[in-house]
């Protein structure tokens, strides 16, 4: 088998590498559910909101700023909800979340889609490195606001990558959420992907006993608005692999999509996907110690904002 079959092959669900949310959904009527996704108006987002209103589902789609979410809801065939949910804004994300429950929806799904990525210079957000709060933070006020309003057999699905390896030793420098002892762009980023493997694998310890799912997954390696702040350098090599290695927006979709819909995954909780199957993310991501400690800091965090 070649290197492009082995990314290319189907894993023990039926989908794989190439999958797209359309195929990974075929057959499936969502008809009567709701579902809440952050970051709809571009890339990942905006597909998987396409996909989930074209098999009948109402889509809240959330974006920094309700400009944009209409902008994207207007774009899309089905039923739709805009809102703003600025992540790295608490008073924004509060505000999304008591509008979700002032307008009485019961949510079958919330996939945190959104995130910003390998940001060049420190940057901050209420003292926290600003990935950490935007892709972690952020995510973590919306969901955890939006408990109640989860159906009882409701999924969380936490959009995370690969780059979680690349998370400082350890996984979570608690000793220096501000960056101020040490900035590294890719290594904050990992730090945050990792964070939304740790806050999928607490929630599902929390939801045992219940019909309710937490999952975290890693849509691959896809070109999106996502890399904006990427150097000229990395630009240049994911324009030369992009054609062989990288995937489509609708290929890389497939996965959250999947993870929020699929009825084979009803009683599939605290796991890592990658490619529409079950992977094995860094051992420490396991840890659930750390995963607890990761939610009291983040509470912490939250209470005092």
């Amino acid at each position: 088998m070649s290197l492009i079959e082995k990314f290319k092959s189907n894993g023990s669900s039926g989908f794989g590498y190439g999958s797209t949310a359309e195929e990974v959904t075929e057959g499936i009527s969502l008809s009567g559910k709701t579902i809440l996704i952050t970051g709809c108006n571009s890339g990942l987002g905006f597909e998987a909101m396409r996909v989930l209103c074209m098999r009948g589902a109402q889509v809240i789609g959330t974006s920094r700023s309700l400009e944009k979410a209409k902008e994207a809801c207007a774009k899309t065939q089905g039923k739709t909800i805009p809102l703003a949910c600025e992540l790295s804004d608490p008073a924004s994300v509060r505000a999304c979340v008591a509008t979700i429950i002032q307008q009485g929806h019961r949510l079958d799904a919330i996939i945190c889609n959104a995130g910003i990525m390998a940001l060049p210079k420190l940057e901050k957000a209420h003292g926290l490195e600003l990935q950490f709060f935007t892709n972690h933070i952020g995510h973590f006020i919306l969901v955890t606001g939006l408990l109640d309003q989860l159906k009882e057999d409701g999924r969380v699905v936490m959009v995370s990558s690969s780059a979680h390896k690349m998370a400082p030793k350890g996984g979570i420098q608690f000793d220096n959420l501000s960056g101020d002892q040490g900035y590294i762009p890719w290594t904050a980023y990992g730090q945050s992907k990792f964070a939304n493997i740790l806050f999928a694998k607490q929630l599902a310890k929390k939801f045992a006993g219940t019909k309710k799912t937490a999952n975290a997954i890693h849509p691959g390696v896809i070109k999106t608005n996502l890399g904006r702040h990427m150097n000229p350098v990395m630009n240049l090599v994911f324009g030369m692999v992009g054609p062989l290695f990288l995937k489509s927006q609708a290929q890389g979709a497939a996965t959250e999509v999947y993870v929020a819909t699929h009825p084979s995954l009803a009683s599939i909780s605290g796991s890592y996907f990658a490619d529409c199957n079950t992977s094995q993310p860094r051992s420490d991501a396991e840890d659930a110690e750390l995963a607890k400690k990761l939610w009291d800091v983040s509470e912490n965090i939250v209470a005092g904002l």
